[in-house]
This record gives C-alpha cells, sequence and structure tokens, in this order.
C-alpha cells in the first residue's frame, strides 16, 4: 500500500478509496486492514454511543459488538455506501435495543467524550473558561433530547454527515430527519436562551446548515 494511501483525511477518517482496499484486504483475512479500520472509526464511534447511552462500559459492549458484527458480515457489505454509515446503523440498533432493556441514568457530561485532538486557532479561542462552561450548557441540554433528536444532532454536527446520510443509520426516512433536526433546535434554542443570548460561540453549534 502506497504512503499516500496510508495517510488519513484532515479529519483522521479514511478516504474512500483507502477505505476500499482495506475493506476489500479485511475480506481476504488480513488483520492490518482490519485494525486500520477499527482505528479509524473507534473514537467516533465512541463518542456516539456514550451520548446516546450515557453509560462507559455498556458504550464499550455495543462498541465491542457493533464492529463484530460490522466484520462477521463484512462480505455483505456494498461499498456503494460507507463503512461509516453502516457501523452507526449497527451500533444505533443495538443502543435503542439496550435503552429498551435498561432506562438511561443520568449523570455529568464528559467533555473529553468529544475531544477533536489537535484544536486550531478558532477551538483555542472558544476554549476560554466561559466558553467551555456554555458548551457544558449546550451537551447538558442535548442529553434531555429524544434518543432520535438527539442521535440526529449528534451526527449532524458531530459526524457531518448529511440527512440522507442520517436517514441511513437512523432508518427513517429524510423528512422524517430534518423534522427531528428542526425540532431538537426549537428545544435546544429554548432551554439555552440566555446563553445564546450572551455568547456567540454556541451559535456555529446551531447554525442552520442542514441539507
Amino acid at each position: 500500500m502506497s504512503s499516500a494511501d496510508r495517510k488519513p483525511t484532515k479529519d483522521g477518517t479514511l478516504s474512500k478509496r483507502k477505505e476500499r482496499r482495506l475493506i476489500a484486504a479485511a475480506r481476504n483475512g488480513c488483520d492490518d486492514a482490519a485494525r486500520q479500520i477499527i482505528d479509524a472509526h473507534k473514537e467516533r464511534l465512541f463518542a456516539f454511543v456514550w451520548r446516546i447511552l450515557r453509560d462507559h462500559h455498556d458504550a464499550e459492549e455495543i462498541c465491542q459488538e457493533a464492529f463484530l458484527r460490522a466484520f462477521s458480515s463484512l462480505d455483505s457489505f456494498s461499498q456503494e455506501y460507507r463503512f461509516s454509515t453502516w457501523l452507526f446503523t449497527i451500533a444505533y440498533r443495538l443502543c435503542l435495543n439496550q435503552l429498551r432493556r435498561h432506562p438511561p441514568l443520568s449523570g455529568e457530561v464528559e467533555l473529553n467524550a468529544f475531544d477533536d485532538g489537535e484544536e486550531d486557532a478558532g477551538e483555542q479561542v472558544a476554549n476560554t473558561e466561559e466558553a467551555l462552561r456554555l458548551k457544558q450548557a449546550v451537551w447538558s441540554s442535548v442529553d434531555r433530547l429524544s434518543v432520535h433528536q438527539r442521535a440526529t444532532v449528534l451526527l449532524f454536527y458531530r459526524e457531518g454527515m448529511s440527512c440522507e446520510e442520517i436517514g441511513g443509520v437512523l432508518e427513517m426516512p429524510v423528512a422524517t430527519v430534518k423534522s427531528h433536526l428542526h425540532r431538537a433546535r426549537m428545544r435546544l434554542r429554548e432551554m439555552l436562551t440566555p446563553q445564546l443570548a450572551a455568547d456567540w460561540t454556541a451559535l456555529r453549534f446551531f447554525g442552520e446548515a442542514a441539507g
């Protein structure tokens, strides 16, 4: 594999070309290819699952099970889609099953679950004490959304998925995704009105960029 293929994209995800090559290799039993696929997705998947379940142990188990199911069914995976979409779909189904068995427990927000690694200049400015206070208020409010609304917000803002891609993950029509996203924004604005009025740092989170 060339050095260009080994290099990740700027946000740490795999390029479509590299992803296809790794999946093909993993199908043929290449452990290194499987490891690279896992490494490229494990942190983002855990952050998503943890935010849905709010339990560290359960989130770890769901992530492990999601990877196991994905790799055990790799021969049926269509590379017409991104692996991440398929993986998140599996994980979300497992999350819903877990929530049916065990209702979520409340707890403090773990901001580190969404650390992005290196900070750009904008992030450095945002990571002031006041901005972190607002960030905690934002995520505390996100936790008060319904499961579907919370998942839609996470996939749209944290994963950068389109409404069409989110519909694939959550297995619902695009119109329903847009409805969940709209209602989530309305609820979050209501809950965060004082902070939004006083601080610009939350505005980028609630931008009307939905497709």
